[in-house]
């Protein structure tokens, strides 16, 4: 028997699914929809190199990843923070732990047995998934309309969650058809852009036609990773951002966890200047006075490769960044070659596309939205998760601030009804 009033959840991602849960645990009716045939797919993809639920630091530091929109994100963690997923997880009988990196996992490192858990505990709960049913707008009389597999569909649910992530990974089913239907009602959008991206490099001086690397470098290096480095670059208020891990060389430019980690920074400068500049520490666990002492070691025959090889043990890519964008006056200067290496300069021009990107920034502006996340222009319709605007970087807070932000959609949801 269907139990009033009704909910309509819209998406079926983390923000969506734990909406729907939340609303179910509170008695009401609720029915999930998504445009695919299966929920969680980008919750799945995410999870094959070991699905990173969330991160073991202490709460000022989490909340601070969360940049400008810090503030508003703190609210969303205070219903349900890094250890409430982990209790979450428990709870579905996945065990978690913390890897040597802070960031938490669970214990087996895989996707798909949390979600089929997660599956099970809202079906017994009456949630209802309707998949392949792709929402196309409200109809005059303000139903929700769905195209699906049997035709046309419409619904007026007593409130509606939509959960309906960005743009990245369309193909998974974030595609941000949303976006016009919301702003057709007047519903203020920021533009979406690519957090947790890659960029396309300014052409070195050894590139031709206008290529990021030159052939050389990007037929032979494409894809390697450059390991135990750090990057610095400006942090747009004067300061700097700088941080140490490992990056992926591409085709056209960089990628990867570091580069994510100064996504959004490049992504402004860029925005402001028109490119950004970074500078890469090749051996950030010796000092400026040991480089120089190497470099200025006497080498005798052996060529400067071998030589750096010996000394510093820099070969492989490293050594051929150094190639691709040193002089050649200043690889055989001794100071200058030491300085570089403590701070090879690299320009950027543009990041890549949206959807090659693990996040968006960017989509229905907060102050369009009340407390408990309800449009401001459409009463009884709440929004959640990625959608909203504002970003994380990887590490578990993406996921942690989506989950949270379903909680906060689903207790604005309970809260309306109780007032109308």
């Amino acid at each position: 028997m269907r139990q009033t009033p009704q909910i309509a959840v819209v998406g079926g991602g983390p923000a969506g699914l734990m909406a729907a849960e939340r609303l179910a645990r509170a008695g009401l009716s609720v029915d999930l929809y998504d445009a695919m045939p299966s929920v969680g797919r980008k919750f799945l993809l995410a999870g094959k190199g070991g699905l990173n639920l969330t991160h073991s630091e202490d709460a000022a530091r989490f909340v601070a990843r969360y940049g400008a929109q810090q503030g508003v994100v703190a609210g969303w963690l205070a219903r349900l923070d890094a250890q409430g997923v982990r209790d979450w997880a428990e709870g579905l009988g996945v065990a978690t732990f913390v890897g040597t990196s802070g960031r938490v996992f669970p214990a087996d490192m895989k996707a798909a047995p949390l979600l089929r858990g997660w599956l099970h505990r809202l079906r017994e709960a009456g949630v209802r998934l309707h998949m392949r049913h792709r929402w196309t707008g409200w109809a005059g009389d303000g139903s929700l309309q769905f195209d699906a597999p049997t035709g046309p569909v419409q619904t007026r649910p007593a409130a509606t969650v939509l959960a309906l992530g960005g743009a990245s990974w369309p193909r998974l089913g974030s595609d941000a058809a949303w976006l016009p239907l919301l702003a057709a009602r007047q519903v203020a959008i920021t533009p979406l852009a690519a957090a947790n991206c890659g960029f396309d490099l300014q052409p070195t001086p050894r590139a031709q036609d206008g290529a990021g690397w030159s052939a050389h470098f990007a037929e032979r290096f494409a894809g390697q990773p450059f390991k135990s480095v750090a990057l610095r670059c400006a942090d747009g208020q004067g300061g700097w951002f700088a941080r140490k891990g490992e990056f992926v060389a591409t085709a056209t430019g960089i990628e990867g966890s570091l580069v994510y980690a100064a996504s959004r920074l490049l992504r402004e400068e860029i925005a402001r200047t028109g490119q950004a500049q970074l500078w890469l520490d090749l051996l950030p666990d010796r000092t400026p006075e040991q480089v120089l002492a190497a470099c200025r070691h006497p080498r005798g025959a052996r060529s400067l490769s071998s030589h750096l090889k010996s000394r510093l043990a820099l070969d492989g890519i490293k050594l051929a960044l150094l190639h691709e964008v040193l002089a050649p006056e200043t690889l055989h200067d001794p100071a200058a070659l030491a300085q570089a290496i403590k701070a090879v300069p690299l320009q950027l021009a543009a990041p890549r596309p949206v959807a090659e990107a693990i996040s968006t920034a960017g989509g229905v502006a907060l102050d369009a939205l009340d407390a408990g996340l309800m449009l401001q222009a459409l009463p009884g319709v709440f929004c959640a998760g990625e959608m909203l605007d504002w970003e994380a970087p990887t590490g578990g807070y993406l996921l942690t601030a989506c989950m949270a932000s379903g909680v906060v959609a689903a207790e604005g949801v309970l809260a309306h009804l109780q007032q109308a």
